[in-house]
């Protein structure tokens, strides 16, 4: 949100969030695979977005838990499914056009009833109810599922750690959206410390539930290309802005 931008809020369950929402901790741990452009591209069709495509028909699918600890939102787990898309009117492609790829989430779990209503409502994003398992010893680890049926899980190995100065500076960044036939753009901006990082170092688990069977459609399970964790992340977004292509 810029300064010229007036300021808006939204009520969910009887609490006003005045925009842009905050996040004032929360940690994180990323899987990102490599999937075949075509199969990633059928699966977020409705969207009406483009895979990026990093190399010919290869695309990126990351699979993250986000734990929020502190933050208007409440505190909540997450677990987001998101393809890396080319944002509407570019036509980027390679290693060298990754920076100007962005997220579009196709699934997000989460475990709180206010960020369920307020995700839907302010971003259209798909939130679902769900249940979190996290073991932290001996490597971190966790399942999410939804009706005793499970989604997925992933065990993360220790990563290298990255020095504070590479990663504090914040990151304005897009993510997209699409719910009830609307493809949304969302801006928002993240700070994180205590990121580590390495090349392969989660291990992949699916289950029953139908989000599991979207994510073998991509040829899911096997293994991640690199993996990353944050200690320490500040997040904050602004409103959603319909997009049409």
């Amino acid at each position: 949100m810029t300064d010229t931008e007036p300021v808006s809020q939204h009520t969910i369950a009887g609490t006003v969030l005045t925009m842009p929402v905050r996040i004032r901790k929360a940690d994180t741990h990323v899987a990102m695979f490599s999937v075949a452009a075509d199969a990633a591209q059928r699966m977020i069709d409705y969207s009406g977005l483009r895979v990026f495509e990093y190399r010919p028909g290869r695309a990126v699918t990351m699979l993250m838990l986000v734990r929020y600890i502190d933050g208007d939102l409440g505190r909540y787990h997450e677990f987001g499914t998101a393809v890396m898309v080319r944002p509407p009117g570019s036509g980027a492609r390679g290693i060298k056009g990754l920076g100007s790829a962005a997220a579009f989430i196709h699934h997000l779990p989460v475990n709180q009833s206010f960020t369920l209503e307020a995700g839907r409502t302010i971003w259209g994003f798909p939130k679902i109810m769900a249940d979190f398992t996290v073991r932290e010893t001996p490597k971190f680890d966790f399942d999410v599922s939804e009706g005793g049926k499970l989604i997925a899980g992933i065990e993360y190995s220790r990563g290298v750690p990255i020095p504070s100065a590479l990663t504090a500076k914040p990151q304005v960044l897009k993510t997209y959206s699409h719910t009830g036939g609307v493809t949304r753009e969302i801006a928002w901006e993240m700070r994180n410390s205590g990121l580590s990082a390495r090349v392969g170092g989660a291990r992949l688990r699916l289950g029953d539930h139908p989000y599991a069977e979207e994510l073998r459609s991509l040829g899911l399970p096997k293994r991640a290309f690199a993996s990353q964790s944050s200690a320490n992340v500040e997040m904050t977004f602004g409103d959603a802005h319909e997009i049409t292509e």
